[in-house]
């Protein structure tokens, strides 16, 4: 019996299918589409979601492939109002402190290829038909290439399958939110006159929007902008032509080609269910909000991480099956706070009138780039966008405070000579982390229990990242600190593992 059967194969599906299958766990994937997209929709990879693809030998093929915009301009009326540098905005805090960009058709055949790599291959033409949950399994209907069905029996199916998941439709799960009266067009375009070259821009005008983002070294752009109202009144038939171009010239940009073009309504909702029974939702299936940010692609992608450690865990024993509980409660947490900030952000990017407009084209463009100017705010906006400061301190998997660090926190990173503390990160495996030195009861407590006890030799400078020296730090399979014990006590550690029915792997 296969163990999870996971539909829909975008980022999230192939990334949930490539974590469970480094963790040893039997997965198919299906999608009723012919093969991945061939359009570059989501664009931003986060520095977080860098970090959690070291676990599956992706980050640094992924950086080298793609491209780093060095910083955000933005225009007004046809002028160039400020410049905010986003490049290496956060070299302190993460192995890579920069937005990278890169298209999702090619970041969709990377994920294919690495599958391929494992022997697992998404089952194209293959559609969901419907599902039934036993007391110790799934029995899922399929409907194959051939037009026939096929009944599967899987331990826990998965859906991955976009905002209008057929799997949520039949889980009779909610779909909380609403959908934005704006019409918005996305265009992948080669264009010239880009000034500077290479760097992201906004262009805010009193009728007209439009967000440019570069992807190549040879003109290639995504262009998001909005469809001024009168223009038309669904998203249907339209063209590149047929929209306002206002912005773009006030750009001074040259459109040389059109490579595709697609029309849109934007939509914020969350689903009441991740989890029901031993079916789970994720991404888009589960949340969807504005793209204001680049952090939609990123968050299904944070969600395919937090359930595959779990799942793994289960299915081998060596957890007990409440845990699956805190998929929800940590994720649905963060997709509400993520709807809600990005809803202020779009709303006040797109809202309408004179005072409006007097407060978007000639006030705010120079507050932001004041504002950047100070290492603190440049930190502040970088952690945020990044998604390095998303915590479960609320989680019934977090606890306890050891310096700075609370139970629920990403682990902080810090670089030395050689290496850095995120290097024990490559696997999905439960650690030990002291910066200090250990005692021998924690080292004999970790030994029998067959926990990973990595030390790092204190200096001062860790204070500055909340590290407590000789405090121990339990660490999730996926990077977040399970438990911070100031005293490295180890009764602390052993009720938190009885009281999850941890086991480590041997």
């Amino acid at each position: 019996m296969t163990d999870v059967l996971i539909v829909g194969a975008g980022p999230t599906g192939l990334v949930l299918a490539l974590a469970l299958t480094k963790q040893g766990v039997s997965v198919r994937i299906i999608d009723k589409d012919a093969g991945p997209g061939e359009t570059s929709r989501a664009m931003a990879v986060q520095a977080r979601t860098l970090e959690l693809y070291r676990q599956l030998g992706l980050a640094e093929r992924l950086v080298q492939d793609g491209f780093l915009a060095g910083g955000m301009n933005f225009w007004a009326n046809g002028e160039h109002k400020a410049r905010i540098p986003i490049d290496q905005a956060g070299t302190d805090l993460t192995p890579f402190p920069f937005v990278l960009i890169y298209p999702q058709d090619k970041h969709e055949r990377v994920l294919v290829n690495e599958l391929s790599r494992h022997d697992i291959h998404v089952e194209r033409h293959t559609e969901f038909v419907a599902f039934e949950e036993k007391e110790r399994h799934v029995s899922a209907t399929l409907r194959l290439p051939n037009g026939q069905t096929e009944s599967v029996s899987v331990r826990y199916l998965a859906g991955c399958d976009g905002a209008k998941s057929t799997l949520r439709q039949q889980l009779g799960a909610g779909f909380e939110g609403g959908t934005y009266s704006q019409i918005f067009y996305v265009a992948d375009v080669v264009a010239l006159g880009l000034e500077p070259p290479g760097e992201a821009h906004i262009a805010l005008d009193t009728a007209d929007f439009v967000a440019i983002l570069p992807y190549d070294a040879k003109g290639g752009c995504r262009l998001i902008g909005t469809v001024s109202s009168g223009i038309h009144d669904s998203t249907e038939q339209l063209k590149f032509e047929d929209i306002s171009h206002k912005a773009i010239e006030g750009l001074k940009l040259q459109i040389e080609k059109v490579n595709w073009f697609s029309t849109y309504r934007v939509h914020h909702r969350v689903t009441d269910n991740f989890r029901v029974g031993r079916v789970f939702l994720a991404g888009d299936a589960a949340h969807v909000h504005s793209p204001a940010g680049g952090q939609g692609m990123n968050t299904g992608i944070g969600d395919a991480f937090n359930l595959a450690w779990k799942l793994a865990a289960v299915l081998k024993d060596q957890c007990a099956d409440p845990i699956l509980d805190s998929y929800q409660q940590e994720r649905q947490t963060f997709a509400h706070k993520l709807v809600d900030t990005t809803d202020r952000v779009f709303t006040f990017m797109t809202a309408k009138g004179n005072f409006a407009d007097f407060i978007r084209t000639k006030i705010a463009p120079n507050i932001a780039s004041m504002a950047y100017g100070f290492e603190d705010v440049r930190e502040f906006m970088f952690k945020m966008v990044s998604q390095i400061t998303l915590n479960y301190h609320d989680s019934v998997l977090s606890d306890g405070l050891a310096g700075k660090i609370r139970g629920g926190d990403r682990l902080p990173w810090l670089k030395f000579a050689e290496g850095d503390n995120f290097d024990s990160l490559n696997q999905a495996v439960w650690q030990i982390h002291v910066y200090g030195e250990p005692t021998s009861e924690l080292t004999n407590w970790c030994r029998s229990k067959s926990l990973p006890l990595i030390k790092f030799a204190w200096e001062q400078s860790f204070e500055s990242a909340g590290f407590s020296q000789n405090a121990a730090y339990l660490i999730r399979p996926d990077t977040y600190v399970a438990v911070a014990n100031q005293d490295a006590n180890v009764d602390k550690f052993e009720s938190y593992v009885r009281q999850l029915e941890l086991k480590f792997e041997l």
